[in-house]
Order: structure tokens, then C-alpha cells, then sequence
């Protein structure tokens, strides 16, 4: 369609994820729970590859779907353009500084309108709009109904500067396939420009691309930090600009290389039933509640779309490597960023969804300097949203390892002294500890394991071999950690 394949082409993408080794193709899989089940298996193996799903029953071979794009440090390293067959050691380390200097660069790399591109091959509208005549999985077997949208990228727009949005809100088929529903919680930027549209106009633009680059699914369903685009954000991580389209009714930005995508309105008091849906946190907890349904307008999609899967659950889930890893980097540069001294490392652990549970290390400083680092890493916006845990480590405990962390919580820790407790916090909804109809606050609770600041000098010595040591073994024997 006029435009050469850029590196945001998901096809070259997976044309390269094969001749890595890191993608299964399979085949005859029911889109009805089986995708879901044959996913979940694969992400609690020890090395999770991408799936590829074809010849689903019910569908022409050539529809696809496609999940576990992010769910190793191969996939991940890859995805985002930082090198291939990295380890988590490796990944961690070239991640170390990238959020802020993919913040700083995005300016540099803004997203590029063409006035073609592959995702208007075919053009659906009126009558020929059916979301069903795509697979469109049911991922868990209590899920309200199947979801086309959960690898994908929501499409929102600032009415007041222009600035668009990309978020990974989740999209449930309704009306036989006639139209979705979009469900963005209160707190996101997708909504906010929602509801300034609905002030100014009683209607706001909608689009969706739900089949693209990871490196989108990354953006779409990370912080980036108000103000910048995702398009842009993106552009920095894989040093070029993304080339979108307008879309032809709203306007709005669209991935030019979009497998499948639409576009529409919504209104203020235009809803459909959502849900219920296993959620991120592992329950089915968000309910059945009323969430803004699309006026859809038009579907577009290249010759044999593929739909890029990501659905949430039990950790480990499709995206909760991807999220515990940026999250961390972001949080790492976030607390660093204020001024705190002495951080060697922030981890969100993917136990927690990447959210729940965060981890602190540091060198301390001075006497309240690890009380100071888990209260900042508790209500700092990078980590604010639904955790529940923050654990503060000295230096020598690496805060990726779940087992260490909590070898310092049972033998640096008096919890008469040494645990705090923060009330309501910001939650969410799909808290299973929220009750319905109540307000999604949350409390968390700081866990200062970190050795006392006045016994540093005198604390016991670790019974362990010294680093230099470990160095010398993992170089001349690497089978050991394999």
C-alpha cells in the first residue's frame, strides 16, 4: 500500500521472533478458552515463546491470533530493540536509565502521518461491521463474553492540545458483534480526554488498533509520563519515528501497519453490561459493570489480520514480565529522579502484577534514609497505583529476588519497629478487596528490611561467597545457571 515494511511492522517482527527460536506456531486451537488454556501453560514455562494461532475453527486460515509477545527477557530485549538473547541479568542492565532517556528523546522521534499504509487493505463499514467474523477469544471460563481487544492499543486524543493517548483498556464484543465496548477506569489519561470531549461536544472520538508491534502493547499499557505521546514514546525506544494514518471518520492516529483496527464515537450515556473479566490481579474481581459502548464508524484490516493477544489473570499472565520489568526501570529512574540517594535497584515483582509488590535497594546514607526511599517509592506516581507492599533492602540483596527479599524481611526486620502502614491510598476497582459499591481506596504496608542504620558497623557478616567470587564461577561455568 505504498509503504515500505519500518521496523514497527509486526509481520518482520515475527519473521525474526522465528528465526530466533522464540515463536510456536499452532494450529486447529478454539479461540473459546483453548487459545486462553494453550497461553496460560506457556507462560509458566521456564522460557515462554510468542504463540501463534492459525486455522482457529470457525475462521479461514490466515486468521490469526497472537499472544505471549512480551513474556520473556528474549521477547523483551527483542521487542525493544535492546538486543537478542538476553538473559533477565542482561535485560535489567540495559533497561538501567532508558525510561529518561527515552522521555528526553521522544520529541525527536514523533510519529510521522503517511497517507497510506497496509491497514486500509480492506475497509468495513454499515452492515458489513462484525467484530465475530474475526476470532475473538474468551480467554477464561467465566469471562462475560469474548474480547478482541486486549493486546490492544486505545487511541485517545486531547481535545485542549492535541496530544493522542494510546491505552491497553480492554475491548468486549457486544450486540452479536455489532459493536465493543472500551473499558478505561477513572484514573487513566484515555478517560480524562473522554470526559473533556463529552463537555465540549457530548461526544468524543474513538480508535483502536488491536493488532501491531509489542513495542506498542508496551507503551500503550505503561506510564509514560503526561504530556508525551506514546506514538512518540515509542519512536524513541526503537530510534524511529512511527509512521501512522488519519483515520478517515475521527481523525485520530492510527499504526499505518495496523493488522486490524476501528474507529468511532462514543457518548456520555451510551453503555452496554462489561464483564466480568479475570482480571490482572489474578481474580475476577472488577464485576459486571456499565462501561462506555463505541458507535463504531469503521473497521479496517490488512489480508490475513492477525489480533495480538494479551489477556490478564493469574500471574504469571501475558503482559506481567513486560510490566514488572518497566515498571521497574521507570520506578528506578523515578526515585532517583527526586534526589534519593543510594539506590541500586527497584523491582516490581510480577507476583504482585507488577504493581503489588515493590521492592527497594539501596546503600544507606543516614539514620531514616531507608524509611524516606520506601515511603517515596509507596506515593511517587510511577508506583502509586495498587501497591500493596513496599520492602526497602540494603545493597547487597538483589530486589529482583523475591527469595532474598524476604530472607532480609525475616532476619533485618522487627515488625515492632520496622513496619508501617499507609491508608487510603490509590486503588482500584478490581481490588478483590474492594467491596462493590465502595470506594477503591487501598492501604499498603512499608516493610523496612534494611539492617539498622546504628548497627551497620556491627551487624552480623553474611555467610555467602563474595561477589568477585560468583563473577569467576558464572564466566567459566555458564552451565550452572542454564
Amino acid at each position: 500500500m505504498g509503504l515500505e515494511p519500518s521496523v514497527f511492522d509486526l509481520r518482520s517482527w515475527l519473521e525474526r521472533t522465528e528465526a530466533s527460536g522464540d515463536l510456536l506456531r499452532l494450529e486447529g486451537v478454539d479461540a473459546s478458552l483453548e487459545i486462553g488454556a494453550a497461553s496460560q501453560v506457556n507462560y509458566r514455562r521456564n522460557r515462554p515463546r510468542a504463540l501463534l494461532f492459525d486455522d482457529i475453527p470457525g475462521h479461514p486460515t490466515g486468521m490469526r491470533v497472537l499472544t505471549s509477545s512480551l513474556s520473556s527477557s528474549y521477547l523483551m530485549g527483542a521487542g525493544l530493540g535492546l538486543g537478542e538473547g538476553l538473559s533477565d541479568r542482561d535485560l535489567v542492565e540495559a533497561l538501567r536509565g532508558k525510561p529518561a532517556q527515552w522521555t528526553a528523546q521522544a520529541k525527536d522521534f514523533a510519529a510521522v502521518f503517511v497517507e497510506d499504509g497496509p491497514i486500509f487493505e480492506h475497509r468495513l463499514s454499515g452492515d458489513d461491521i462484525n467484530f465475530t467474523n474475526f476470532p475473538c477469544p474468551v480467554w477464561h471460563e467465566a469471562d462475560g463474553g469474548a474480547y478482541i481487544g486486549t493486546g490492544c492499543a486505545v487511541v485517545t486524543v486531547d481535545p485542549d492540545n492535541g496530544v493522542p493517548n494510546l491505552g491497553a483498556y480492554r475491548i468486549q464484543v457486544q450486540d452479536a458483534g455489532r459493536s465493543v465496548t472500551v473499558n478505561i477506569e477513572a484514573g487513566k489519561h484515555g478517560f480524562q480526554h473522554l470526559k473533556r470531549w463529552f463537555a465540549k461536544e457530548g461526544r468524543a472520538p474513538i480508535a483502536a488498533s488491536l493488532g501491531h508491534h509489542p513495542v506498542l502493547l508496551v507503551v500503550a499499557g505503561t506510564e509514560v509520563p503526561t504530556g508525551i505521546s506514546e506514538y512518540d514514546y515509542a519512536g524513541a525506544i526503537l530510534a524511529t519515528p512511527v509512521p501512522v494514518v488519519a483515520g478517515p471518520v475521527t481523525g485520530l492516529p492510527l499504526p499505518a501497519e495496523s493488522e486490524l483496527a476501528f474507529e468511532g464515537w462514543v457518548y456520555p450515556n451510551r453503555t452496554r453490561p462489561e464483564g466480568p473479566f479475570g482480571e490482572w490481579t489474578g481474580y475476577y474481581s472488577g464485576g459486571t459493570t456499565e462501561v462506555l459502548c463505541v458507535d463504531v464508524a469503521a473497521i479496517y484490516h490488512r489480508s490475513d489480520p492477525i489480533n495480538l493477544g494479551a489477556p490478564p489473570g493469574k500471574p504469571p499472565h501475558d503482559y506481567s514480565y513486560m510490566r514488572s520489568v518497566m515498571k521497574s526501570a521507570m520506578a528506578t529512574d523515578a526515585l532517583i529522579a527526586t534526589g534519593l540517594a543510594g539506590v541500586s535497584g527497584v523491582w516490581c515483582h510480577e507476583a504482585g502484577g507488577g504493581r503489588s509488590i515493590i521492592a527497594v535497594a539501596l546503600e544507606q546514607r543516614y539514620a531514616g534514609h531507608s524509611r524516606q526511599a520506601g515511603y517515596l517509592a509507596a506515593q511517587h506516581p510511577a508506583t502509586a497505583y495498587m501497591n500493596r507492599l513496599v520492602i526497602t533492602v540494603d545493597s547487597d540483596v538483589d530486589p529482583r529476588d523475591l527469595h532474598e527479599v524476604m530472607w532480609a524481611v525475616s532476619t533485618r526486620c522487627d515488625p515492632a519497629i520496622d513496619v508501617d502502614i499507609m491508608r487510603r491510598s490509590w486503588g482500584s476497582r478490581v481490588d478483590p478487596l474492594v467491596r462493590p459499591g465502595e470506594a477503591s481506596y487501598n492501604s499498603r504496608m512499608l516493610i523496612d528490611a534494611c539492617r539498622p542504620f546504628e548497627r551497620l558497623g556491627d551487624f552480623p557478616a553474611v555467610a555467602e561467597a563474595n561477589t568477585e567470587s560468583l563473577d569467576v564461577v558464572r564466566r567459566r561455568w555458564p552451565e550452572l545457571e542454564s
